[in-house]
């Protein structure tokens, strides 16, 4: 999918966020070092490898000296990432030296990692004790549809057919940015409210994640505990079950948040608790923005511009409203076009040409995804075109100045405009001029000189 404004970070740069302390608490976890490890570059991957028996600093010019002629940009990607994540430890000399080590903490960590081998967060329940286990196929149908439905609540409480356990105060919190809402008038859909529900599931996951992290502590919990337990998750075995009495009281209020969302899967026994993580969870410490969704589409566009959706998802039909007319809806098949008017509504929300088309393609059905191209390029070029033509006035405001005194003022506000960058227009011989409305508290001012 195209990027989005309101996706800034993905996981690990929040993870190089925390101030340098808490970055250090979260090291602590092998874990979470194992996390990080996979996330970085391959040139950076093989830095910590390199230095990963070393006790000695090395010297800056001493790396460079590993590099071929051409790697000197991604070396400076690689050390960046490790200086944010603090993965290095940058040292200076007296003689202004730079020199790099491995932040004790992780080296450890790693160091017993490859040694030992990795171990699971928690040991996974006997299934003398939890009997039957959900499919991974009835998993992945879980969490599809509790995504579904917390999306349908954030967006149209009217629409979900079951509300989340979120209170109304963290619904409001990611509700923020997605939707405005006046006195007396019911919550709409912001520029950005179009774009997150045209965003992949993983960007969509992303976003209320991050919202959820940066909150924790108007909670009364400690970020670096969610972040930890976050990516510790991701290490557990998709379908298994664990033991909730293996959690703390922080993780059991976050598992069940984190099963509203459809991440876990709660069940309870005759005796205990248990949760059971999906691909959601298992693909929490994987970068967002390079993962992708792996769900079977829907969507089939037409020549003459008829769309048919073949789905039963209510959330799916919202969506489809946002930029094309349905025209009757069955059990399981909506059919509607793709019209001017339907798009210039969808581009007056801030949606884009390349949204809607990206939207399309990701989501074609199985018959014509295989085809090039999966929407036919009449279409995508008409709805580029549509955009083109409504795209085309910019609407700057400015002020028009008129009724000079002389052609000298005149000529001279103009000078006087255009070194402030502000002149959009000026005609000499009605002796109009027009000026962007930054400038229009100079130009009064230069103009009561002139008198």
């Amino acid at each position: 999918m195209p990027q989005v404004r309101i996706i800034a970070k993905n996981f690990m740069d929040l993870v190089a966020a925390l101030p340098a302390m808490k970055l250090d608490k979260l090291y602590e976890s092998t874990f979470i070092c194992e996390a990080v490890l996979r996330s970085l570059p391959p040139m950076a991957k093989r830095y910590v490898l390199q230095m990963l028996y070393i006790d000695t600093l090395i010297t800056a010019k001493s790396m460079e000296e590993w590099l071929l002629p051409d790697g000197l940009s991604k070396h400076k990607v690689a050390i960046d990432r490790l200086l944010q994540l603090r993965v290095f430890l940058e040292v200076t000399d007296r003689k202004k030296e730079t020199s790099y080590k491995i932040n004790p903490k992780f080296q450890s960590n790693i160091q017993k990692y490859l040694v030992s081998g990795g171990t699971l967060p928690r040991e996974p329940m006997p299934l003398s004790i939890t009997v039957r286990l959900p499919t991974l196929e009835d998993l992945e149908t879980y969490a599809s549809e509790q995504w579904e439905c917390f999306l349908l609540q954030l967006i149209n409480s009217a629409q979900a057919e079951k509300l989340t356990s979120f209170s109304s105060s963290m619904i409001k919190v990611f509700q923020r940015g997605l939707l405005s809402a006046r006195e007396n008038e019911p919550p709409k859909l912001t520029e950005n409210g179009f774009q997150f529900l045209l965003m992949d599931t993983n960007a969509q996951l992303w976003y209320i994640i991050r919202e959820y992290i940066s909150t924790a502590e108007d909670r009364g919990v400690d970020p670096t505990d969610l972040i930890s337990f976050l990516l510790e998750l991701s290490f557990h075995t998709l379908g298994e079950a664990y033991n909730l009495n293996t959690l703390t009281d922080v993780q059991r209020i976050a598992i069940k948040d984190l099963a509203d969302l459809g991440l876990v899967k709660l069940q309870q026994g005759r005796k205990e608790s248990w949760f059971i993580p999906t691909k959601l969870a298992t693909n929490l410490s994987a970068s967002f923005t390079d993962s992708s969704s792996n769900k079977e589409g829907f969507v089939v566009v037409e020549t003459n511009f008829r769309m048919y959706a073949y789905s039963t998802s209510k959330l799916y039909c919202e969506i489809l409203r946002l930029f094309s007319r349905i025209e009757y809806q069955l059990p399981n098949l909506l059919v509607g076009a793709i019209t001017k008017e339907s798009l210039y509504n969808a581009f007056e929300n801030g949606i884009t040409a390349d949204q809607i088309i990206c939207f399309l393609q990701q989501n074609a059905h199985p018959r014509v995804a295989q085809k090039i191209p999966a929407v036919p390029e009449n279409v995508t070029d008409q709805i580029r075109l549509w955009e083109t033509d409504k795209n085309r006035v910019e609407i700057t405001p400015s002020y028009l100045y008129e009724d000079f005194p002389s052609k000298e003022v005149f000529e001279a506000a103009c000078d006087f405009a255009r070194e402030l960058g502000g002149l959009l227009f000026e005609d000499s011989r009605t002796m109009r001029l027009v000026v962007r409305v930054e400038v229009h508290q100079e130009m009064r001012d230069f103009l009561r000189r002139q008198r």
